[in-house]
């Protein structure tokens, strides 16, 4: 059974269809990224897994569990957290609170080793434990969103644009701890316009295109597939 299963679900914006028949899954262990253009529904995907959107049909299921019509502070208690686009960091309460509140729902004593984890895999904040978040720089308040969904204790993490708008050293230092925690066993699916670099860190990958998966394969071969390379790899 695949930890996380998506089954042609449909979602609405008013009278809109965003996603017309999604499906995919992402086994335990694995990094899965979804491609496409800006509009094609891959944000929107991750929203309606995380119970921010509800599908109007289709389902998902978390470890055999219908999670479709859960609220997403349910769907963050069963093990699946969100990092969204954007960042939507407090802008107004520190580092610290910002990860505290990440943690909202745990009732566990391990709470400050787990804020010591995230600073360890970001020394940047940890530098800036006690600095509001709105004065920090874009690439700062991603490695805060990153942080604040991994004070959940997540099985599953939803990363949605990591790379947007944030300077290209931040970049690497995002994907380098991608890669770590990845290798520290977690399951991560990841939504990036930085389709190369998306790709370098992914087991697999699926292609969307206005709404429907249109293609589904290793990320090795989405990486040296022409078309893949033409529509969003900067190949010829």
């Amino acid at each position: 059974m695949a930890m996380l299963e998506v089954e042609s679900i449909e979602v609405f914006y008013g009278n809109i269809r965003a996603l017309e028949g999604v499906s995919f899954t992402v086994d335990e262990g694995e990094v899965v990224t979804l491609l496409g253009a800006n509009g094609a529904g891959k944000s929107t995907t991750l929203r309606t897994i995380s119970g921010l959107l509800t599908a109007s049909r289709g389902s998902i299921r978390f470890r055999g569990r219908e999670i479709d019509r859960l609220r997403s502070e349910e769907v963050v208690a069963l093990g699946i957290s969100h990092s969204p686009e954007g960042r939507h960091c407090f802008q107004r309460m520190t580092v610290r609170e910002n990860l505290d509140l990440g943690a909202y729902l745990r009732r566990d004593g391990e709470i400050e080793q787990d804020v010591e984890r995230v600073y360890e895999l970001f020394p940047r904040l940890a530098e800036r434990r006690r600095q509001k978040a709105g004065t920090m720089s874009g690439g700062e308040q991603q490695m805060l969103a990153i942080g604040r969904a991994l004070m959940a204790r997540p099985e599953l993490l939803l990363l949605d644009e990591p790379s947007m708008g944030i300077a290209p050293v931040l970049v690497d230092k995002i994907y380098e701890t991608i890669e770590q925690i990845s290798g520290d066993g977690m399951t991560i699916l990841l939504v990036e316009q930085n389709a190369n670099r998306a790709l370098s860190v992914s087991d697999r990958g699926y292609v969307l295109e206005t709404g429907r998966v249109v293609l589904s394969a290793s990320a090795e071969q989405l990486g040296s597939d022409p078309e893949v390379q033409a529509a969003y790899l900067g190949g010829d």
